[in-house]
Formats: structure tokens, C-alpha cells, sequence
């Protein structure tokens, strides 16, 4: 059995997801990205072509990552490529009004996991948008952190899969400085301990859809000008990284806003 400290010390468990990819070369391309640095996960969030992972661009851009390639998952909805995660990070150039902090990715890293192994995130999703424009700001809000990769001022357009590569390298350089070489077993292999129980990305969405619904109740919310309320709340939930118990103590306070309040007229 794992003593505590090595599953501290477990590598988290990482995803690549692609949203909206539209060139299935950029696809095949990004599945190598993967499997270069050691990672495996790879998510499609609404390829344009559905059979994208057999399409012959995808293929032949893969080139000896065709298990990479073969074991990506293509789903419907960001929600489904991210149960699971605990820690999101956009890719965006430019920075969002009332959106997540914006790094250099090495920073990040180096604060996300601290030398001692206590508190390492369970799960990092790394989110990537569409090649032609980038991350929808929706998509941007639910993330911890904006990674920005220094880049020319005058063009700092990255290929897709140039920028997977990148992301990807700079995260096992950053694993590697503390001891977690290629194939170190993800930290999904183990329980985490109670008090690292932290609510994934799809706990955290619910909360926010359930406050969302509470608030407009309460007419505290308008839902016809929303402003940047929800945003806001987005940040303070991921900063705050509830528990799984905490996400039911305070959706349990919305559905009694919900009961207690006159609905909306």
C-alpha cells in the first residue's frame, strides 16, 4: 500500500480538450502532442467531422501516436469532457473583464504544485478553443486560470496543435522538477483523502446553474441583463475549490431561496 506522502506525490491526472476542433490534421497533430510528453487523455468537444479520430489527416498527423489517437473521446458537450477535473486552465491570448487570472504557464505550475505535494490538484484539464477564434468567453469563465503563452506581440497566432505541444511541455517539465517522470502513475490510482476531496468541474457547473435559477427567484438576478454576476461567482466558487460536501451544503441554501422567496413575476 501508498504511504501518504507518495499518494501526495502522484502525478495529477491530466486532459487535453479540444473544443470545436475543425481541422482534423490539427487533431492527429495534438494526439502526438500528448503522447510525446507522456500524457494519454485526449477529449473532442464537437469536432466539425464526427469521424474525425478516422479521418486520414488525423491519421497520418499522428504519426505513431494511433493509440493516443484511438482512445480519444469525442462528446457533445464541455461539461461531459470535463467530470472529472479538478483544476481547469484556458488558453487564451487575451485576458477576460471579470475572467479567470492570466499566467505565463510555467508560473502556474509552479504554484499549482507546491514542493511538499499537499494540495495538488486531482485532476487538470487543459481547454483549447476552435482554431479560427479562439475560446468563447462562457468557456473561459469556468476556468481557475488563462494561460497565455509569451509569444510575439506582433503574432501570437499559435497552430493548435503547436500550442498543445507547448502547454503539454511545459506541464511535465514542471512534473518532472518534482520527481514525476514519464509513465508516473496518475494520482486517479489512489484515493485522495478526505480533506482533498475537492468538486470537480461538473459539480462546480451545477452549483452555479442551481444559484443562477435561486437568484433570478429572488429577482436578485435579471436574467434579461445578467451583467457579469455570474462570472464573478464562477471566480469566487473556483477560488474557494469547495468540497463535494461543501457543493451540497450550499446548494441546499439555494433550494431553500428557492422555497422561502415568492418566485419571480
Amino acid at each position: 500500500m501508498q504511504s501518504a506522502t507518495a499518494m501526495a506525490m502522484s502525478e495529477p491526472r491530466t486532459r487535453f480538450v479540444l473544443i470545436e476542433p475543425s481541422h482534423a490534421g490539427n487533431v492527429g497533430a495534438a494526439a502526438r502532442a500528448v503522447k510525446v510528453m507522456g500524457f494519454a487523455e485526449l477529449v473532442l468537444v464537437k469536432p466539425r467531422w464526427p469521424n474525425v479520430l478516422a479521418r486520414k489527416d488525423a491519421i497520418e498527423r499522428a504519426s505513431g501516436a494511433i493509440d493516443v489517437l484511438q482512445a480519444a473521446r469525442v462528446v457533445a458537450t464541455l461539461d461531459e469532457a470535463l467530470a472529472g477535473m479538478t483544476h481547469l486552465c484556458a488558453t487564451a491570448m487575451t485576458p477576460r473583464d471579470f475572467g479567470p487570472p492570466t499566467f505565463a504557464p510555467r508560473a502556474h505550475f509552479d504554484a499549482l504544485l507546491p514542493g511538499d505535494g499537499q494540495g495538488w490538484p486531482q485532476g487538470v484539464a487543459f481547454l483549447f478553443g476552435p482554431e479560427r477564434y479562439g475560446m468563447s468567453n462562457a468557456d473561459v469563465y469556468r476556468c481557475h486560470a488563462a494561460l497565455s503563452i509569451p509569444s510575439n506581440p506582433a503574432f501570437g497566432s499559435l497552430n493548435l496543435a503547436a500550442a498543445v505541444q507547448l502547454i503539454a511541455y511545459d506541464w511535465r517539465q514542471a512534473l518532472m522538477a518534482r520527481g514525476m517522470g514519464y509513465g508516473a502513475a496518475p494520482s486517479a490510482a489512489a484515493p485522495a483523502a478526505p480533506r482533498q476531496r475537492v468538486a470537480d468541474a461538473a459539480q462546480i457547473a451545477g452549483l452555479l446553474a442551481h444559484w443562477q435559477r435561486a437568484l433570478i427567484h429572488l429577482q436578485f438576478l435579471n436574467p434579461d441583463a445578467p451583467k457579469k454576476l455570474m462570472p464573478r461567482l464562477a471566480q469566487l466558487f473556483n477560488r474557494a475549490q469547495p468540497t463535494v460536501e461543501e457543493i451540497d451544503i450550499l446548494r441546499g441554501i439555494a433550494r431553500s431561496m428557492e422555497q422561502a422567496a415568492p418566485p419571480r413575476r
